[in-house]
């Protein structure tokens, strides 16, 4: 299980999206709230915490109201909204790189990749990266966590080995940041989303689940 993979307007060019430029401050804000790793650890929130969060932080609804919601009291519901409130922290990069260094950073990968490069693709992973899949039941991926980047590189250069002749691999934007699609008979079958920290790889999300892949039908 995971949250859905949404796609951008356009695919990314040397760290550039195509369309209207975003104000800055707009651009951070957009990208906090659609971030894949952030809507994980919502996911990850007790559904009163997730509640009290979104309601007091997102909408700056006051803690009186939300405790008429959730039925506590607006002091359990100050505590449920700080204890969301540090899961996102934690789950915060301490630096994150800027959106041309982490398109540069994944299309290093892709590159690395499509040539089953182990070597290179270790030198792009943090040696303790993680790779999740997620087929829903509906499509094969890994059933466990990968662990380390070396598991993960000679998982990916046999993903590589195994890929039919008609997938292509594509830089897309996948909410909000650099990512990638595999993309089968006109078909996008898979979105790679990425996490990346101190400009190496840390996460890798893999969403093969067809009912997540909806919006992807004419991107």
């Amino acid at each position: 299980m995971g949250p859905e993979p949404l796609p951008g307007h356009t695919e990314w060019i040397s760290g550039r999206t195509g369309g209207a430029a975003l104000d800055p401050a707009e651009r951070v804000t957009l990208d906090e709230s659609i971030n894949l790793a952030f809507l994980v650890v919502l996911e990850a929130m007790t559904p009163a915490e997730r509640v009290a969060f979104i309601l007091h932080d997102v909408f700056c609804h006051p803690f009186t109201d939300i405790a008429d919601i959730l039925g506590r009291t607006p002091a359990a519901c100050r505590q449920l909204a700080s204890s969301a409130r540090r899961r996102v922290r934690a789950a915060r990069p301490s630096t994150t790189p800027a959106t041309a260094r982490s398109a540069d950073v994944i299309r290093d990968f892709k590159q690395a990749w499509e040539a089953k490069d182990i070597t290179a693709l270790v030198g792009l992973l943090d040696p303790d990266a993680t790779a999740t899949g997620d087929g829903g039941g509906l499509a094969t991926t890994f059933l466990h966590p990968i662990h380390g980047d070396e598991q993960i590189a000679h998982a990916w250069a046999e993903i590589a080995r195994r890929k039919p002749g008609n997938m292509t691999f594509l830089e897309r934007t996948v909410n909000g940041q650099p990512g990638l699609v595999a993309e089968q008979d006109g078909a996008i079958v898979t979105v790679f989303a990425f996490d990346i920290t101190d400009d190496r790889i840390k996460h890798i999300w893999v969403v093969r689940n067809p009912e997540k892949l909806r919006h992807w039908a004419t991107g």
